[in-house]
């Protein structure tokens, strides 16, 4: 099992969920079913279904989103919707 520490930059490739919890989130699935939540996600990518590539790193923070890992992204590629 690889350490993640917040400095540590990884590029995902996966698809967009929309997440029906409280007033709604969106979150990416990588192509091994690993969850990720951004953090302030980029409106650019909240469309469910859409094939997204970004550059994350993790992020130590406090969500009433119980979902995924809290991640906040530095660049990122929609690949269709």
């Amino acid at each position: 099992m690889q350490l993640l520490t917040i400095f540590t930059v990884m590029k995902i490739s996966g698809k967009v969920v929309y997440l029906d919890i409280g007033t709604g989130a969106y979150g990416i699935v990588d192509d091994t079913g690993r969850k990720f939540l951004p953090v302030k996600m980029p409106i650019q990518l909240r469309k469910d279904g859409a094939s997204v590539t970004c550059d994350v790193r993790p992020v130590d923070v406090v969500s009433m989103i119980m979902w995924g890992e809290p991640v906040e992204i530095y660049a990122f590629e929609t690949l269709q919707v």
